[in-house]
């Protein structure tokens, strides 16, 4: 038995170290987009406002890094999952308010 805890441990970790990378490389992205963004264009998308996207962003990345290290814990989860509010829903409706176009 020994012996398979021996060899799954390191792929556990390197699983969980990729993971970490890949939702950093997330939230980092979502971050910088919403700190070049101007603050007008997330009133005009009917959305919060810039300062609370940006506490919301940073403040559940800084969470995820220091209490709970790791995308699978909670904070993690809850970073990526605002992450992907801000790129999936915010960002396309800025992107379309600032090129003139509309999706319908």
């Amino acid at each position: 038995m020994d012996e398979a805890v021996v060899f799954v441990w390191p792929i556990v970790t390197a699983i969980e170290l990729t993971l970490l990378v890949v939702a950093l490389t997330v939230e980092a992205v979502a971050l910088v987009h919403c700190l070049l963004q101007r603050a007008d264009a997330f009133s005009a998308v009917n959305t919060l406002s810039k300062g609370l996207w940006l506490a919301l962003l940073g403040g559940t990345m800084a969470l995820s890094l220091l209490f709970a290290p790791g995308p699978t814990r909670i904070f993690g989860l809850i970073a990526i999952i605002a992450a992907l509010v801000y790129l999936l829903d915010v960002r396309p409706a800025i992107r379309d308010l600032s090129s003139g176009s509309s999706g319908w």
